[in-house]
């Protein structure tokens, strides 16, 4: 079949762990529904009941909180092969939004089939547990960098961090990446402003540790700019081990 993300999906969970040519079928079974979003739509509304679960397939999402002003805190960054909602399956009401950061494919599949691949497939939704786990740990690491991290190594975290996810389903090179976004959504992803997220840029530009032109985020020294963010992806699970 063509590839419609679901590749990016199977090589996440074959990070961790070993999938049968069954459980890959039963993937590609599943009832994908695709659609497009453009840049800055909502993709899944805050206080929804969604009814199906989506996963990125092309492009960046994001997940947002608002507060009542208007001001927006994004506290996840999507990439191909992540769920958006996964959770939703089991949380039943959505307790923030999910936007498209750039263009964006989505790939819907009913929480009904989801349903029945747990029960037919139990390694597999065990897999896709780990899967919410990772969101849990990423998220607690990212609390991490807003509290304690100074802004140039949290910045430098971040870059790290989307490089790595995107390297390992096969959306990187070894030293550069897409990332097609303003300096308002780093902003927001950052939670800084505007003006101390360029300033915070053009201070990792200066060590030449990132060099971002045009969407694509060079990196000519990754070593330097790991230890500069003390980044230790063992809160990924990136090791394959049996679930």
């Amino acid at each position: 079949m063509e590839d419609s993300g679901i590749s990016s999906l199977i090589a996440s969970l074959e990070n961790r762990d070993r999938l049968s040519a069954e459980e890959k079928a039963a993937l590609e079974a599943l009832n994908w529904r695709f659609r497009d979003f453009p840049r800055g739509t909502e993709i899944i509304r805050d206080r929804s009941r969604p009814a199906e679960s989506c996963l990125i397939v092309q492009g960046f999402a994001v997940r947002a909180g608002y507060l009542r002003s208007g001001q927006r805190q994004l506290t996840a960054l999507l990439v191909p092969g992540d769920f958006a909602d996964l959770h939703g399956l089991l949380l039943k009401v959505m307790d923030h939004s999910v936007i498209a950061l750039t263009d964006c494919r989505i790939g819907f599949v009913d929480h009904a089939a989801l349903r029945r691949l747990s029960a037919d497939h139990p390694h597999l939704w065990r897999l896709f547990t780990l899967l919410l786990t990772i969101d849990a740990s990423i998220q607690r690491t990212w609390l991490v960098s807003i509290g304690r991290r100074n802004p140039a190594s949290h910045l430098a975290h971040l870059i790290c961090e989307t490089h790595l996810r995107l390297f390992s389903v096969g959306r990187a090179r070894p030293d550069e990446f897409e990332l097609p976004i303003g300096q308002a959504d780093l902003a927001d992803l950052l939670g800084l402003s505007v003006v101390h997220t360029n300033r915070t840029l053009q201070e990792l530009r200066a060590q030449n540790l990132v060099r971002w032109r045009g969407g694509t985020v060079h990196l000519p020294d990754r070593k330097a700019l790991a230890a500069l963010a003390e980044f230790d992806p063992i809160y990924l699970h990136l090791d394959p081990e049996r679930r």
